[in-house]
Order: C-alpha cells, then structure tokens, then sequence
C-alpha cells in the first residue's frame, strides 16, 4: 500500500528524534514571533521553519495565516486578568483597560487587529461578559454593550498608536521636533501651546518615556468622564 507523503513526513520526524507537531506548539512558535517582530511581520513560512515543519503541517494543525492570527490574538487575551469586583465600575475599568494595553503592547499588532476584528467568542466571553455585567448593575442598561465597546475599542486604538509609531521613530522624530519649533508663536497660540508640550519631550527623556501610557490613561479616563455624565442623565 502507497504511504502518503504526511505520513513519510511523521515517520521521519520521529526517526530523527524530533518532538511531534501540534497545534499548540505552533501557537507558541506564532505567539514568540509575534513578541519578536510583531504580528504582521512574519510569514507561514518562517513560522513552519521556527518548529522545523513544513508550511503544510501547520496548515494541517492550525488552518492558514488568518487562522493562526486568530490562535495568536486568542491567547494573547487569554493573558488579561480581571479586576477584583469590590471596585467601583470607573475604576475596574481603569485596572482591565491598563492591564490589556501591558498585554497587547508585549505582542505588536495585536492591538490593531483587536480594534478592528476582536478574538474569538470564546476567547472574548470571560471579559465581556463581566464587563457589560459590571456596567449593567451601573445602571447603563441597553447602553451597556456600547459602553463597553467605545473603552475597549477606544483602548485598542490608542495602543495600536503606539505600535505604529514605534514603526516609524524616524518620522515620529522629525514632526516631534517641528511641532517644537512653533513654541514661541504668539501669532499661533494653539499650535505654540503644543510646541511647548512637544519640545518637552524633545528635551525630558522622562517625560518622553511616560508620554504614551500618560496618554493612554489620560484618554480612558476622559471616556469614563463621559460615561459618567452620561449614567447620570440616563438615571435622571
């Protein structure tokens, strides 16, 4: 009877003595590439080659690069924890939303593809279905579900931001600094106050470290600002 080039393939991984393919260890060799040169900078090649397998194997275990992103994005959720549930619902927002940027910032694009798609139902039931519940009992009723999409979504976005640029420090640099020349443009008070911001983080490397999670919290706690206002309208 003919054997089959898979089975040759498995036959001969085990006559090398190599560990057998899985789907959870192409996961994990996704998952480091991922870490390593971010989540759209490695191809179904390279990452057959990181477990010594062919292309076809991990079609075979996991599906095509769509398939594996989604594995990727899956366990990268996985890692979030909950807040404690004697917090008031502002600031367990505060703590999940701040875990998840620690998160999606150790795998770069996951942010992006988050915002744009989100994991997988299963992967998402956990945090969702706290989440709406903690906003349920705020008192957001039908609203609940797009309260908790606009923090989400909105903390997303502000990560892929930093992704991007990260990207591009060259560019990032170069509007950095010519934001930083209309600082003492009295005729352009706007764009001289944020020249002033700008050349602060030309000159304070401290403050330049900071500037991203600063904004980060500064924009998630504004969203639950509105929210606020908003919960008190709703209960009015």
């Amino acid at each position: 009877m003919p054997t089959s080039r898979a089975g040759q393939r498995a036959r001969s991984r085990s006559a090398a003595g190599l560990p057998a393919v899985t789907a959870k260890k192409v996961i994990d060799a996704a998952v480091k590439l991922t870490v390593e040169r971010g989540l759209e900078n490695w191809t179904l090649r390279q990452l057959a080659a990181a477990i010594g397998a062919y292309p076809a194997v991990v079609y075979h275990h996991v599906g095509d690069r769509d398939a594996v992103v989604c594995a990727v994005l899956d366990r990268v959720v996985g890692q979030l924890r909950l807040p404690d549930d004697g917090l008031e619902w502002q600031e367990w927002f505060v703590e999940l939303l701040t875990g998840l940027r620690e998160v999606l910032r150790k795998h770069p694009g996951t942010a992006r593809r988050m915002a744009s798609f989100g994991p997988s139902v299963a992967a998402a039931t956990p945090t969702l279905d706290r989440g709406v519940q903690i906003l349920l009992d705020a008192g957001f009723g039908e609203e609940s579900s797009l309260a908790y999409t606009m923090l989400t979504a909105t903390a997303c976005q502000y990560v892929a931001i930093e992704d991007d640029r990260d990207c591009s420090l060259a560019l990032r640099l170069d509007n950095t600094e010519e934001y930083a020349s209309y600082r003492d443009r009295e005729d352009l008070p706007g764009m001289a106050a944020h020249g002033r911001a700008m050349h602060e983080l030309l000159t304070d490397p401290e403050a330049a470290a900071g500037y991203h999670p600063y904004l980060f919290d500064f924009a998630i706690r504004r969203c639950l600002d509105g929210l606020t206002c908003r919960l008190a309208q709703l209960r009015a």
